[in-house]
């Protein structure tokens, strides 16, 4: 029996064993250079060959068998205990879920391990959400080989998280989720310290669609506004009326917010357009809102552009939905983690308004996110994701793997299952 995993003696004293499934130094060690490595050669959405490669070969070396998935990218890999038969392979598992892509921006810091590929950069955490469930994987893999890993989990390695509706539709449609019956994940969080987790029941992240408008007009001189379609202006009051009306046609408890980030019209200051351009973000905190949220943005557009005798042109974009922590599996994470390192190491986050497609594996399974706490205690420099100087406190590679193999023992506990 490998001594590392092993429970400590107890003998003489009222307190429980400690879960087994804490991480060994020597593997400790190893995660925190696979992190590294995956660190400084980011890939991004759907272009993660050799991050899927590094972390099937690692698998693989521990004797599992982990599946590319159909879109060529990002793998599924089961963990079984030891003489597993068909009855136990066909109970619900509980799954992990990790996301391997990069972002399309420069790496900032200066760090031995800082990006080697130009203008890409782990600069979400993806690096660390990877090297989380690998390491998991690895614990409970040895579990498995001594007889100690009492119920099948599954590992998710899925592609393409930062782009729309998001790779965790492939996933899901490559067989991610057949036989699992609860799924969790963890986020990183710069405002949360290393050795800590942020939690919380109901909706943690916001809904994130995208929203493209063209208006059009025959155009003519800026002398004679009153005889044609005044673009600039149909624009303009798009821009400041739409989201305005919103908060009058959609309770705003359910947080519907349209923000531009983008307005393209006009090429000379005395020439009145023909065409202008807009995009943005349409973001909701409430499930039903987001669901009835393009018909009525769309008709809110509609109006305002039909003011200013605009015509207009609308491409609503689906992309994800809001993360809505179960609450079942939003206390285990609470369980697993104070059983782990304490219920002081557990704080209540408040929720996102940034877009994560985890939420698309929460459509079909009960599960939930955790924040996971990489800003090195005590640090001055306030850091921000998807920003070039965006660093991980390495401390934070252990907590999330200890969190996930206690979840996994726990759940089986909970379930009655026997070692």
């Amino acid at each position: 029996m490998n001594q590392l995993l092993s429970p400590k003696s107890t003998r003489g004293t009222a307190t429980p064993p400690p879960l087994d499934g804490t991480l060994p130094d020597a593997l400790r060690r190893e995660l925190v250079a696979f992190r590294r490595d995956v660190h400084m050669h980011p890939e991004l959405g759907h272009q993660e060959f050799r991050t899927t490669a590094a972390i099937k070969a690692r698998l693989e070396e521990a004797g599992l068998r982990p599946r590319v998935l159909d879109s060529g990218t990002g793998l599924i890999c089961d963990v079984h205990p030891r003489d597993a038969d068909e009855r136990d392979r066909d109970r619900p598992m509980l799954a992990f879920r990790a996301d391997i892509d990069a972002l399309p921006i420069p790496d900032t810091k200066t760090v031995p391990y800082r990006s080697t590929v130009p203008d890409r950069a782990h600069a979400c955490g993806h690096d660390v959400h990877t090297t989380v469930v690998l390491g998991a994987g690895l614990v409970l893999a040895d579990l498995a080989r001594t007889g100690r890993l009492p119920h099948s989990v599954r590992l998710i390695f899925q592609p393409a998280e930062e782009m729309l509706p998001g790779g965790a539709t492939d996933a899901i449609d490559s067989g991610a989720l057949e036989g699992v019956g609860r799924v969790i994940a963890v986020h990183c969080d710069p405002r949360v310290d290393a050795g800590r987790i942020g939690l919380r029941p109901g909706p943690i992240t916001s809904a994130c669609d995208r929203l493209e408008v063209t208006l059009a007009g025959p155009g003519g001189h800026t002398a004679r506004p009153h005889l044609t379609t005044d673009l600039v202006t149909a624009a303009s009051r798009v821009v400041t009326d739409v989201p305005a009306l919103l908060a009058r046609r959609v309770d705003t408890r359910a947080g519907l917010a349209v923000t531009w980030g983008r307005i393209v019209s006009g090429h000379a200051p005395n020439v009145i357009p023909q065409r202008a351009e807009l995009s943005g973000t349409v973001r909701c905190l409430d499930l039903p809102a987001w669901r009835a949220a393009p018909d009525v943005v769309h008709a809110v557009v509609d109006e305002v552009a039909t003011l200013h005798q605009a015509k207009s042109e609308i491409n609503y974009i689906r992309g994800v939905p809001p993360v809505v922590n179960e609450t079942t599996t939003t206390e285990l994470l609470r369980t697993a983690m104070s059983a782990r390192h304490g219920a002081h190491t557990v704080e209540t986050t408040e929720q996102s308004l940034g877009g994560e497609d985890f939420s698309w594996y929460l459509e079909h399974v009960p599960g939930a996110m955790a924040r996971l706490g990489v800003r090195t205690p005590g640090d001055p420099v306030p850091r921000d994701l998807h920003q070039g100087d965006f660093d991980a406190d390495e401390q934070a590679i252990t907590v999330g793997v200890e969190l996930f193999t206690a979840a996994a023992l726990l759940e089986a506990s909970r379930r009655g299952a026997t070692r």
